[in-house]
């Protein structure tokens, strides 16, 4: 998608905002077509609490820039950024916006039209479908602008050794036989999730955050990670002296799963200046039992260490 818009929008000079706490996905390939075009890659600050600086935001916005790109909720912080504001700022420039939906949609309930976004992106395997799916939303005044990214059958009208036409949307970008076994496991997933109610999924798993903070963030030399006043279910951590490999391995012990690493996310952690964290994450299905059982994995963990 970033080279098919690059080629169309982007030119030397030109610019591209995503923020500070984005995931390697949506850095890389922004940084690749940078390469390719000439074009500069401008960051969007961060406060202490992980955070957009909204009014630095505001000051980067001119007409050089040609796409801000950002993320719905912060996988590395839990930050639930706010992108309807985001993208007003942005279209009072006619700066197209693409968001990264991609923690935001298994846990929120999300309205591209709503949020009046260009582009909006997630992946199958977060919402409990099928890994190697995903969905990129757009709307037609881009997508039919856009070259496609492959050829191959189905995105084509026509074809002769002269001159090919391409297909109308979506069919212009679907080149081959299309991963038709995963988009039917895609749906029924979704279908499970609304069949759930999304917005009882996070007002439940708000309230296990809210149990989280309260009863790890009271354990001494336990710091968090990522204290904005809008975050989802996640809870990254560290400990005072403790690898956060080293706390994955313990908790791993006692059968607990974190996820301990830089989360595909190392300027968060530079910029916090961590080399990585323990990060828990909650869903509709987990309980305050077992975050009284993450407490007794950290608290046991502390004494290995002590």
């Amino acid at each position: 998608m970033a080279l098919s818009y690059g080629r169309k929008f982007v030119h030397a000079g030109d610019e591209i905002i995503i923020s500070a706490m984005e995931h390697h996905s949506n850095i890389v390939p922004w940084q690749m077509l940078c390469e390719q075009t000439g074009a500069q890659l401008r960051v969007i600050p961060i406060n202490d609490a992980g955070e957009l600086l909204l009014d630095e935001f505001a000051a980067m916005l001119n007409s050089k820039v040609k796409l801000v790109a950002v993320n719905h909720i912060s996988n590395a912080l839990g930050t639930i950024n706010p992108v309807k504001r985001v993208i007003e700022l942005a279209h009072s420039h006619d700066i197209p916006v693409l968001i990264d939906g991609a923690q935001a949609v298994p846990h929120l309930k999300v309205d591209v039209r709503e949020l009046d976004c260009d582009f909006y992106a997630f992946s199958g395997h977060k919402l409990c479908g099928p890994t190697g799916i995903g969905v990129l939303y757009g709307k037609s005044r881009w997508l039919e602008s856009m070259p496609p990214v492959f050829g191959g059958g189905d995105m084509i009208a026509s074809v002769s050794f002269e001159k090919t036409t391409y297909n109308s949307l979506p069919y212009k970008f679907e080149a081959g036989t299309p991963n038709i076994a995963d988009a039917i496991g895609l749906g029924v997933a979704i279908d499970y999730l609304n069949g759930i109610g999304l917005d009882k999924i996070a007002a439940y798993e708000h309230e296990l955050l809210d149990y989280a903070t309260e009863t790890i963030g009271a354990i001494p030399g336990v710091t968090i990670i990522g204290t904005a006043r809008e975050k989802a279910s996640v809870l990254s951590f560290t400990i005072d002296g403790i690898h956060p490999h080293d706390i994955g391995t313990i908790l791993d012990q006692e059968g607990i799963a974190v996820r301990a690493g830089h989360h595909c996310a190392q300027p968060v952690m530079k910029r916090f200046g961590v080399p990585a964290t323990a990060r828990a994450s909650f869903a509709f299905y987990n309980t305050k039992e077992e975050i009284d059982a993450l407490a007794e994995g950290i608290q046991k963990t502390i004494e290995v260490f002590s």
